[in-house]
């Protein structure tokens, strides 16, 4: 068994594992190759995102802690791309090499409850929310609450699933049931000004990094287009990253953490999710910052000093979803015309509506401007296609 020192720096020619297979960690890859490092993914998938660029891919179930011990052992560090891995895998992994984040950080990001009491019991600034257990406890909750909520699944969720707006006269007994859960969060509706986040990387040494706020547009609860620098004010954007170096801190976070915002009517900073990872609105720093998000979770997982969150131009990133694709093979020799357009896709298979396939990002001279080519270079996308059909 490996002797397992939690600050022992993994040296460029070390082999780094991830566990999750999508394309947080086939970006996490690319930026560890680019660092010198090896990459062995695993997850229950193949020709995965991932393992098209990882030197292994490992495919396997979560609860196969056999093949999971054998991947532990031929990695000098573990790090994850998504939530939702079992405390199980996490421990069996413990056992021969260290977890960054560690497996406390999943257990509590994994699970808004769990999520949204550890902020709360901080005194970190959170929605207003109530725990759910059943039908009688919404029924409270909804006479209790605001006139506007939204239901969430405490676990599983991501991107609008398993979410429900409802109201003071939501049969409360039919929700319930079609929520298919035994644990959920009621959340009051928030009036909202706009929707921001910080992307954040904390070292082992205790070393942290902020990236600059970056404000965010959602449609149909999906992430549709991030802009950074953000339109705010400076004491708003301070606060934002003030309060991601809290949370870090508080939960010894290891890695990359981004801390989802709403800034309310009235100026207010309220936490609506942690993810202990690299974020999609963070996917510009790529190719508008001297350090990307994605080489910051390489330095940090391995013990290398952070790197220089400055940002070179204004950006903007728009997602490209699998609807792009629904009538045809999308005109990329449209979208690319624009020289400033630089385009990123994830090497799925499968293009499904609402499924992200790639992402478009545009360096200029203002963020309007950015995200004014960005989002015309999108809808070239759809253009006849010619031979291209």
């Amino acid at each position: 068994m490996k002797h397992i020192t939690s600050k022992r720096i993994i040296q460029p020619g070390g082999t780094l594992g991830v566990l999750g297979s999508g394309q947080l960690g086939r970006m996490f890859t690319i930026a560890a190759r680019r660092l010198g490092y090896r990459v062995h993914v695993f997850s229950p998938d193949y020709d995965t995102p991932t393992g098209q660029v990882a030197d292994l891919e490992i495919r396997a179930a979560y609860d196969d802690l056999d093949a999971v011990a054998g991947f532990a052992k031929a990695v000098d560090v573990v790090t994850f791309e998504f939530e939702n891995v079992p405390a199980a895998t996490i421990e069996a992994v413990k056992k021969y090499v260290p977890v960054r984040p560690g497996g406390e950080v999943l257990h509590t990001t994994q699970n808004r409850l769990r999520e949204k009491n550890f902020l709360k019991d901080a005194g970190l600034p959170v929605t207003p929310f109530y725990a759910i257990h059943s039908a009688d406890d919404l029924q409270q909750a909804l006479q209790s609450a605001s006139a506007k909520t939204v239901l969430k699944t405490a676990a599983w969720g991501y991107d609008g699933k398993g979410q429900m707006k409802l109201d003071s006269s939501s049969d409360s007994t039919e929700i319930w049931s079609l929520m298919q859960t035994d644990s959920a969060v009621l959340e009051e509706f928030v009036d909202f000004e706009c929707e921001l986040s910080v992307v954040a990387a904390r070292g082992f040494d205790g070393q942290f990094v902020s990236f600059d706020p970056i404000l965010n547009m959602h449609t149909n609860h999906i992430l549709d287009v991030s802009i950074s620098p953000a339109t705010l004010p400076a004491g708003v954007a301070r606060q934002a990253q003030e309060i991601a170096r809290s949370v870090m801190e508080q939960l010894e976070v290891v890695g990359v953490l981004c801390v989802e915002y709403f800034l309310t009517t009235t100026g207010k900073l309220l936490i609506n999710e942690l993810a202990p990872r690299p974020h999609n609105s963070g996917h510009l720093t790529m190719d508008a910052h001297v350090t990307c998000q994605f080489e910051q979770q390489v330095r940090a997982v391995t013990g290398l000093p952070l790197g220089s969150t400055e940002q070179l131009r204004p950006a903007a990133m728009v997602n490209l979803l699998g609807d792009r694709w629904q009538t045809g093979l999308p005109n990329w020799a449209a979208a690319l015309n624009n020289q400033h357009v630089k385009l990123h896709l994830y090497g799925k298979s499968e293009a499904r509506a609402g499924r992200k396939m790639g992402h478009l990002t545009v360096l200029a001279d203002s963020v309007n401007t950015a995200q004014a080519m960005a989002v015309a270079a999108r809808d070239r996308l759809s253009e006849c296609r010619g031979e291209n059909m």
